[in-house]
């Protein structure tokens, strides 16, 4: 039954998020934490930073991930586990594989129709929107900590985030060099 509802999930996120794998990721966590309880917050967070840090688009990389941790939290065998992160990697390019295939054969023949440029403007703003709220989402406790918790934690952590916004964005830095960076900085604060 787990294997459905991963499939119908995820086929649903492949299907409606729009703005590749950063816009996707509001939906997964509102799909496996909020609404199935497969994966705590803090285990979805971990599942982001290792899907970035792995090669492969996020999104893919994240489905991948939660559906193998989604059957390991129920208990099940390590070979059903692999068997869940392949569902949920396979029905979330699913929809985008059809999807292709279908607008490939039509868009040549209309790219130029009034429709077609009104649907790819009206796509803009909720692409913008999908952005926004997976960078939102992972403003959280789980990502900086919490100040009432441990100040020095949260502030070390907020340091670490502008200095890397700093680094890439008016230093042009490398933002995988940033990784290793902060990673090693992270090492050194918290270990």
């Amino acid at each position: 039954m787990i294997f459905l509802s991963l499939f119908f999930s995820f086929f649903q996120i492949g299907l409606f998020g729009f703005g590749g794998g950063y816009g996707m990721l509001s939906l997964i966590q509102r799909e496996v934490v909020f609404a199935n309880h497969w994966l705590t917050a803090a285990e979805f967070t971990d599942i982001v930073a290792i899907s970035q840090m792995t090669p492969g688009p996020i999104g893919i990389n994240t489905a991948t991930y939660a559906g193998y941790m989604a059957l390991k939290n129920i208990g099940a065998e390590p070979l059903f586990c692999v068997l869940g992160s392949l569902v949920a990697s396979v029905s979330i390019v699913l929809p985008s594989f059809i999807l292709m295939l279908l607008i490939s054969v039509y868009f040549i023949k209309f790219k130029e129709s009034a429709a077609v440029k009104g649907v790819f403007i009206t796509l803009r703003p909720a692409v913008v929107g999908l952005l926004l709220a997976a960078t939102l989402m992972l403003v959280s406790k789980e990502t900086f900590g919490s100040f009432s918790e441990n100040a020095l934690e949260f502030f070390i952590s907020c340091g670490l985030f502008l200095l890397t916004f700093v680094c890439t964005y008016f230093f042009k830095i490398n933002p995988i060099k940033m990784i290793v960076v902060c990673g090693i900085l992270g090492g050194v604060f918290f270990s």
